[in-house]
């Protein structure tokens, strides 16, 4: 789980970095290119999935194994769905297009695991 923890946290910093230097340094070039809500939705889901996997490390239990299949999932899913759709809104090659719904078939899964680790999780206690 360390390795998840670790790069989700880069993803995180890295998906505040971009959707700062998308509205800032590339936001001329991407309206001009009608890119700009391309961008932000990579930013989106970059950062969202960043800080679902990050905060996952740090459940400890039986469903440890789920948990990180879902961090994994993630991570895959930011590298695919967020890669290519910075790649696109830079004026990437089109072929990337096809790779964007795989990215997001991983976040899907996901957060299946992480439903069915929260399923498989014992009852929280309500004591004190």
């Amino acid at each position: 789980m360390k390795k998840i923890t670790v790069i989700s946290a880069v993803f995180a910093f890295t998906a505040v970095a971009l959707g700062a230097f998308g509205a800032h340094a590339l936001k001329e070039r991407l309206l001009a290119d009608g890119m700009l809500e391309v961008w932000q939705t990579a930013v989106n889901y970059n950062l969202t999935h960043a800080i679902a996997a990050f905060f996952i490390t740090f459940r400890r239990n039986e469903t440890d194994r789920w948990l990180k299949r879902a961090g994994l999932a993630w991570v895959i899913g930011i590298f695919l769905f967020s890669g290519s759709l910075y790649a696109l809104a830079l004026g990437g090659p089109r072929w990337l297009g096809p790779i964007t719904p795989v990215g997001g078939l991983g976040f899907l899964i996901g957060w299946g695991c992480a439903a069915w680790a929260a399923w498989q999780s014992p009852t929280p206690s309500t004591s004190l």
